[in-house]
């Protein structure tokens, strides 16, 4: 039943990702604030790693079954793993002292049985890696996609649960890359690299006991390049922090963009934007890319860097384990061991060193998601709820005061009262605070002082819920999503049939235009309904109102977009749907608001004037003004007869 507004009313979007029809937008505070050219002059803070890094754990809580399941068979498959090059050391041994001993003429050649049992044993080690391998990836598959699911189930209802302020302040595509962009960045996070932290940290102790078994000496070699790796990996993380974080917000600014010129495409080429569109896209683009490439290339220096640390330890080895095997202090096969785990052993330091890059990169997307999960809510219900077992549809507005921000009220002092039944009209310049008072009214926003009343409650005292319940609105601005016709008029009442739809539609002047449609009720509307004309828009949401059948209806200009004919029609239709209500009616067309039982005439956020039309007339003052500055060839015909 409500609908999102596009009133003047409405606060200016000052959002850091959002960018206007021919530019980007900046917000407050000029060049120091939020564009794009503010962030970089101001410096990147670093964010709270730890902090997010343990949040996203405790919300992995619920998981931890999994995860000690997954632990335990990447341990293992890891163990086998790691006992393949010892195991195969023996076999390399014991086919060179076959081979040595035939060359001296004192054995008994290669001993093919043993080798053979060898290498039985590393197939079965090999399988059993590969299963407890594939065990865990599927476990963690399942786990990934179930956290994937609950962020977003959380973001969706935490959209539930926001202000309307909250939305008219930040721009679209930034909601949008925290449900997609980054939830799928802590998702993959989850399925590819968690399982390799805990193989890889195994596979660094492992091989390290290993190797320790085999040479104690070529051990202390190949550990004398850790400082190095350790050093450099520092380094690589402290530089590509910033450009991380960077990368994630402004991926956030390019979609708001996007989808924002998107939206108003027709405008855009209307006004000859596209020049203007592009430069603003070039800005975001453009910082996405010094990012995005900055974080990338030092992510990506990690291999090739850590890959030569990692050489010299195993040129060391090669030459120390020589001298060692002419020495005979050691044995061909040890030496083949040690040098496959010398290669193994700079793998998982090498990914170790990549995952902590990603980590940054999901610290990054996972700081966004909780930052939009811990927006401010709308103030809860109050816990003994009022509950209206009748309604009879008497407003009250009692001094109330309001401003979007707290330093500029806007709704200085209203008051008013709209007795059941009563057809009461606001109207005033732009922008002089009508469609806030709705906003008001449903509770959109709270008053910041004074008082609303229903029936003699205090609008605070009921649940959103039920009060939402009580109006049925239609606005200036329709809304209608990618459905059927006849499921966008069943939005106002889910449970309505068929007929009771083509009921309303025919009160609303709908069914005839409808049955003309391709499919009729069934015509499917596109995400922008534009394959149906405005005022035929309208006349939808009109149909939707009346089948909702509210105590108390809000129509803010209801007629704006449909031509005088349809007007005529649908001001009978909403006259009988207004009697035994409660109507509140936002016009600039003052002709549809004759009739109305009471006339609030607004300016400044002030009542200047109230009382019928013919009252207002006689007074002869604002309302007489703005009257007969639309009407001023009838006033003269009036005058003149």
């Amino acid at each position: 039943m409500t609908q999102p507004t596009g009133n003047p009313n409405n606060p200016p979007r000052n959002t850091p990702a959002g960018a206007g029809p021919f530019g980007p937008r900046r917000g407050p505070g000029g060049p120091g604030g939020h564009g794009p050219m503010g962030m970089m002059m101001r410096g990147e803070k670093p964010r709270d790693f730890k902090g997010t890094m343990k949040r996203l754990i405790q919300y992995l809580r619920p998981f931890i079954v999994p995860f000690v399941i997954v632990t335990v068979f990447a341990i293992a498959s890891t163990i086998f793993t790691i006992f393949g090059p010892k195991v195969l050391g023996k076999a390399t041994t014991k086919l060179f002292e076959g081979v040595m001993g035939q060359i001296s003429g004192t054995g008994q050649g290669i001993d093919f049985v043993y080798i053979g049992n060898i290498l039985i044993t590393m197939a079965i080690l090999y399988l059993l890696a590969g299963v407890f391998s594939f065990i865990q990836g599927w476990i963690m598959s399942g786990v990934s996609a179930k956290v994937t699911y609950q962020f977003r189930k959380d973001i969706a209802s935490k959209i539930n649960r926001l202000p309307l302020r909250y939305f008219d302040g930040t721009n679209q595509g930034e909601v949008l890359s925290r449900i997609t962009n980054d939830v799928d960045t802590v998702s993959q996070t989850l399925n590819q690299s968690l399982s390799q932290i805990i193989t890889s940290a195994v596979t660094v102790v492992g091989i390290l006991i290993m190797m320790l078994t085999i040479s104690l000496t070529m051990t202390l070699i190949t550990l004398l390049v850790i400082p190095l790796s350790l050093i450099f990996i520092a380094f690589i993380v402290s530089r590509s922090q910033k450009y991380f974080k960077q990368q994630q917000d402004y991926l956030g600014h390019v979609n708001g963009h996007i989808e924002e010129m998107y939206g108003g495409h027709q405008v855009m080429k209307a006004f000859n934007g596209e020049e203007k569109s592009v430069v603003g896209f070039e800005v975001y683009n453009s910082t996405l890319y010094s990012s995005a490439w900055k974080s990338q290339f030092l992510s990506g220096l990690m291999m090739p860097v850590m890959g030569f640390i990692g050489n010299l330890g195993y040129v060391g080895v090669a030459i120390l384990g020589g001298w060692l095997a002419v020495r005979n202090l050691i044995t061909v096969g040890d030496i083949q061991a040690f040098i496959q785990y010398v290669r193994s052993f700079q793998q998982p330091l090498t990914q170790l060193a990549n995952i902590s890059n990603v980590l940054q990169q999901t610290a990054a997307a996972a700081e966004r998601v909780f930052k939009f999960l811990d927006e401010e809510e709308e103030s809860p219900d109050p816990a003994g709820a009022v509950q209206l077992e009748s309604v009879r549809g008497e407003v009250e507005f009692d001094h109330v005061h309001f401003g979007y921000s707290p330093d500029k009220i806007i709704i200085n002092d209203f008051s008013a009262k709209a007795c059941c039944g009563q057809r009461v009209a606001i109207v005033g310049p732009t922008g002089a605070g009508k469609t806030t008072m709705v906003k008001l009214l449903m509770r959109f926003y709270d008053v910041n002082s004074g008082s609303i009343r229903v029936d003699g409650h205090d609008i605070r005292s009921l649940s959103r819920a039920d009060l939402r319940k009580l109006f049925g609105m239609v606005l200036q601005d329709t809304w209608l999503y990618n459905g059927s016709i006849l499921d966008n008029i069943r939005y106002g009442r889910t449970d309505a049939t068929d007929e009771e739809v083509i009921r309303a539609a025919k009160a609303a002047h709908v069914d005839h235009f409808v049955r003309t449609l391709p499919d009729g009720y069934n015509m499917v509307l596109n995400e922008e309904a534009s394959n149906v004309s405005s005022g035929q828009k309208q006349l939808l949401t009109i149909a939707r109102a009346i089948l909702a059948d509210p105590k108390i209806l809000i129509l803010d200009e209801a007629t704006s977009s449909v031509d005088t004919r349809t007007e005529v029609l649908i001001q009978r239709a909403m006259n009988t749907l207004m009697k035994g209500r409660t109507s509140f009616i936002i016009a600039h067309r003052l002709s549809t608001i004759r009739d109305a039982d009471l006339i609030l005439v607004m300016r400044d956020g002030d009542i200047v004037e109230q009382g019928t039309h013919e009252e207002l007339l006689a007074a002869n003052g604002f309302y007489a003004e703005l009257y007969n500055s639309q009407f001023e060839r009838e006033a003269e015909v009036v005058v003149a007869a």
